[in-house]
């Protein structure tokens, strides 16, 4: 029993009786103050197609509770839809989003004495926001993905809505016309469901099934299948469970919970968005993660699923050639994985996928065979050098010459980029800086989808590099390297760069190098100052004072006092 329901079932007398009327007002009778009040974390909206339902789903959530004996309590949180911000101003709120989510759940369920949570997100921010309030809050707690979309298609082809960004690439440089523009852009998006490819969403509710904080093959349905809505019920039927047996996030994510993560990340070809969310969530629970972990991972685990964005297949694809238990298990009997980790049912890793073939079907190549992967190695490269000492990420996956020297095409701004790669003035050897959009220079640490995207229409994939202390959409491939830090607004050596500077990335070393001397650094370093903040008030000021180096996640609740 929790102490908040213990509580409410000890006191007697005049001290509860304000509280258990307020309660009848919302459907309490007498024999439920005895029961566990859960919550129902609600993201449902419809400013974006991977929250539009979450309510349906949320209701149905509310109805398991119910017949589990629990008293359900729905709230609302936010979302902010990354892709219809993106290469715009509203960006900028994106990853801030993932603090307030993580604060209005902590807010609602601590405020109301709470026994458990079930959270119910779409868009890329619901889950690692729902689960760094998971982790503080150490409440039994399950999470529940929304679901994927299912892919448009036009002339044949199926899409995403990354096909819309690539789209204007095309366009611009003269290789669709205004007809097949509009066709891509009118189908990309079909029905409800988050962005169709192992891209952030689905990328962490992967990591969620992982870390066995959602339930088996729940983090690749399809936002529109009816198992959806049934996987949800299921979930409130296990989080009751949990309840009265008193399993807790902190039981759940240990070291080997992230590992398991890292693992599953790199075999489906995740997104460089997890490295910072995954980071966030260990900050939270007092985990010790490291950049550096993520490449011990890297190098052991193969990508094994053929994936968007730079691979053929969309996430329902993998769901039906097995899903994320058959990648798991494929991770498992090759000693990669963590069987011995618990999950939110109290069943280990390894009973959860104890009847998953050892294989992926033969009828399917969406999951290779393990003689057979995509990569040998894992796609998330973590470089260091003089232009990120910290570190910084690198998504090599789909990128045919992983080294590269060249030239720096510096830019102020993510639309200052973009405009000059739309008029054609960037060249193949270039290698693109777009600084002051991290954490606190931006503020927000743009994802930087427009640009990569209109690089890769444009057929400059393979020979133009970016480097940027701002993020990537999940989206987002080619040789990008994002979360550089120290950022450019503290004077990280990103803020140093000039025009037509030497630059090398080498996801093979490893390195991240500004081909410029110390004593020519020292200089500029000597000549550069601190800028004024873009916004000084409003939550993005907050933000930017208390955001910390995207090296440790960006959390914005560390070293407060």
């Amino acid at each position: 029993m929790s102490d908040n329901l213990r509580s409410r079932v000890v006191t007697q007398g005049s001290q509860r009786t304000p509280n258990r009327a307020m309660l009848r007002a919302v459907g309490f009778g007498d024999n439920d103050f005895a029961k566990p009040i859960v919550g129902v974390a609600n993201g449902y909206s419809t400013i974006t197609p991977c929250n539009i339902g979450l309510n349906d789903l949320s209701l149905r959530a509310q109805a398991g509770l119910k017949s589990a004996g629990a008293m359900p309590q729905m709230f609302g949180t936010i979302t902010v839809s990354d892709g219809i911000s993106m290469g715009t101003e509203g960006m900028k709120y994106s990853l801030v989003s993932r603090e307030v989510i993580a604060d209005s759940i902590e807010t609602a369920c601590n405020g109301q004495s709470m026994d458990g949570v079930i959270a119910i997100g779409g868009c890329d921010k619901n889950m690692p926001g729902a689960m760094i309030a998971m982790a503080r809050m150490n409440i039994p707690a399950i999470f529940v993905y929304g679901g994927t979309i299912k892919p448009g298609t036009y002339q044949g082809e199926d899409l995403t809505v990354v096909s819309a960004f690539e789209a204007v690439g095309q366009h611009s440089a003269g290789k669709i016309d205004d007809s097949q523009l509009l066709g891509i852009e009118r189908n990309a998006c079909p029905g409800a469901g988050s962005c169709g490819g192992m891209f952030t969403a689905n990328t962490m509710s992967s990591a969620f099934e992982a870390m066995g904080m959602s339930l088996p093959y729940s983090s690749t349905m399809a936002a529109e299948d009816a198992e959806k809505a049934d996987s949800t019920e299921k979930s409130a039927l296990v989080l009751v469970d949990a309840i009265h047996n008193q399993i807790l996030p902190r039981q759940i994510l240990t070291r080997k919970a992230f590992e398991n993560a890292i693992a599953v990340i790199m075999a489906v070809g995740g997104s460089t968005n997890a490295v910072l969310h995954l980071l966030a969530i260990a900050n939270t629970i007092g985990v010790e993660l490291t950049l550096d972990d993520f490449e011990t991972i890297r190098q052991k685990v193969p990508v094994l699923c053929d994936l968007k964005p730079s691979g053929r297949y969309v996430t329902v694809n993998l769901h039906q050639a097995g899903g994320i238990p058959q990648v798991m298990k494929m991770l498992l009997i090759h000693g990669l994985l963590h069987g011995d980790a618990l999950t939110i049912s109290g069943q280990t890793i390894g009973e959860v996928l104890q009847d998953v073939p050892d294989e992926p079907p033969s009828n399917q190549d969406v999951i290779r065979p393990w003689n057979n992967p995509v990569y040998q190695e894992g796609h998330l490269a973590i470089l260091k050098g003089n232009l990120a000492s910290e570190g910084a990420v690198a998504k090599i996956s789909g990128v045919k010459k992983p080294q590269m020297t060249g030239p720096a095409r510096v830019f102020e701004s993510e639309e200052e980029c973009l405009a000059a790669i739309l008029a054609g003035k960037i060249s193949a050897g270039d290698v693109i800086i777009v600084r002051y959009e991290g954490p606190k220079g931006g503020p927000g640490m743009r994802e930087m989808l427009a640009p990569t995207s209109a690089i890769i229409g444009a057929g400059l994939g393979d020979s133009v590099g970016l480097i940027t202390d701002g993020r990537f959409s999940g989206g987002t491939y080619g040789l990008v390297v994002g979360h550089v830090a120290p950022e450019a607004f503290v004077g990280g050596t990103i803020a140093l760069v000039e025009e037509g500077d030497s630059i090398t990335i080498d996801a093979k070393q490893k390195l991240l190098q500004l081909n410029v001397s110390d004593e020519e650094l020292a200089k500029r370093r000597a000549s550069w100052s601190l800028s004024k903040p873009r916004y000084e008030r409003g939550i993005l000021g907050k933000y930017a004072k208390l955001v910390s180096s995207s090296s440790l996640g960006a959390v914005t609740d560390l070293d407060l006092f």
